[in-house]
């Protein structure tokens, strides 16, 4: 059983992970629901959408769903969750050295979306965000919870099951990274482009440290930790 579980869960940058036709599936979802979220932005930006509390709920349910669609067409093809998050931790020292590794890789693209984001010269960027920040306890207690959703699924999604069907459909590991990233920063145009665009670099940087580490482990405290201090982030942005 070890061994059959370390073949699954072993790189394998010319291989699919899934049918093709999973990943179509897979696709299409993520698109319509990217669509959702734009025209939803819209709205609350001007007051008509649902409140921060539904918002926050209905985006986990929606990643928890995703990930669960994810894991079903890996499973089918043969693989398990190794396949995606990678190997396991085998001791505490290796926990230890992927939440460092998270921490720096954290600190690297906040400075590589501020810089990206400082290139406008405005201050659109972050408006186009406010409707999201959390107000009250409540609020900053789901947004804590939706970060660690957020970090958990959408790097299993894009950086472990995504970017190596892209791998593998292209033949190509860089077009893997690149396409899964400029996939995660396509879903976040909600936002805005420019922090879309940043946000997209970001995707690509987490995506050469997975490939790295052969692990989206890393990348989800980075993505955990990021989304979780962005309101007081938010707050500072203007000083």
């Amino acid at each position: 059983m070890a061994t059959h579980n370390a073949a699954n869960s072993a790189p394998q940058p010319n291989g699919l992970i899934a049918n093709p036709w999973h990943t179509l599936f897979v696709g299409v979802v993520v698109a319509f629901w990217a669509y959702r979220a734009t025209y939803n932005a819209a709205q609350a930006r001007t007051g008509l959408g649902p409140g921060r509390p539904h918002m926050y709920l209905r985006t986990m349910l929606f990643e928890w769903l995703l990930l669960a669609i994810v894991i079903f067409g890996v499973r089918q093809h043969g693989g398990s969750l190794q396949t995606i998050f990678g190997q396991r931790w085998r001791s505490l020292v290796e926990m230890l050295r992927d939440v460092a590794l998270g921490i720096a890789l954290m600190i690297a693209s906040s400075v590589l979306v501020s810089i990206v984001s400082a290139l406008e010269h405005d201050t659109s960027s972050t408006e186009s965000v406010r409707f999201l920040i959390p107000q009250s306890p409540l609020e900053m207690f789901l947004w804590i919870a939706l970060s660690i959703t957020a970090g958990i699924c959408e790097e299993a999604v894009y950086r472990g099951y995504f970017q190596r069907q892209f791998a593998a459909l292209s033949k190509n590991v860089p077009a893997g990274i690149i396409l899964s990233g400029a996939s995660f920063g396509a879903v976040h145009l909600y936002q805005g482009w420019r922090r879309a665009l940043a946000i997209a670099f970001m995707g690509i940087l987490l995506g050469l440290v997975a490939q790295w580490r052969k692990s989206v482990r890393p990348g989800m405290f980075a993505h955990a930790i990021q989304d979780s201090i962005a309101p007081l982030l938010f707050k500072l942005a203007p000083h």
